[in-house]
């Protein structure tokens, strides 16, 4: 099964370093500058609203559901034939094709540059006004693009994983990218649009 996720708007993939004299929060790219988003982090995000649904439908064991449809922490049994699993959700082919033709192969900061954009926030407090020291930049993956997955389920499980991925929704009041509650960042409500292709 194939998952497409759509940004609605700009989003930073954080991969916790930072750019000296440059970023404070930068994002994930490969060995080409193409930024994408770990399958491990979407499956956390999954597995979270897989257990909700599953108390929702009144399954009388969610937390033996979810474990024996994800595995349970630091889990890699890949023997495990229920097990469901994603893989990175990266930029198509096809797009990746087309930006290294114009842009060349071994030039990852010029393919970053052209995903992406720096943006700068800051820490604001209760009175609304800008707190001394907190400017900070981020690299912002840009509004618009699209991210493809790899899910790997068993034929018996596609109903309720199609079911689940329909509920997830992303905004910056719940962001699991976002966390900071100490920084203001400008943005639409809703962020992020998944839709499930070849099923």
């Amino acid at each position: 099964m194939k998952i497409k996720m759509e940004l609605l708007s700009d989003a930073i993939f954080g991969n916790g370093m930072s750019v000296p004299g440059g970023e404070d929060i930068s994002v994930l790219r490969d060995m080409y500058g193409f930024p994408y988003y770990k399958g491990s982090t979407f499956k956390g995000v999954f597995r979270e609203e897989l257990y909700r649904y599953l108390e929702w439908t009144q399954n009388p064991n969610p937390k033996k559901e979810v474990d024996r449809l994800l595995g349970f922490g630091g889990d890699d049994n890949v023997l495990n034939n229920d097990k469901i699993v994603f893989s990175d959700f990266c930029i198509s082919d096809k797009v990746k094709d087309i930006v290294l033709a114009e842009i060349g192969e071994n030039q990852p900061d010029q393919v970053l540059d052209a995903c992406t954009h720096l943006r700068t926030f800051t820490s604001i407090s209760e009175d609304g006004s800008v707190k001394e020291g907190t400017l900070r930049i981020g690299r912002c993956i840009d509004k618009g693009l699209c991210f493809y997955s790899e899910l790997n389920c068993q034929k018996k499980d596609e109903e309720l994983v199609i079911g689940v991925l329909k509920l997830i929704k992303w905004n910056d009041e719940k962001s699991w990218i976002w966390k900071s509650e100490n920084y203001h960042c400008k943005g639409v409500k809703e962020w992020l649009s998944t839709n499930i292709l070849n099923t």
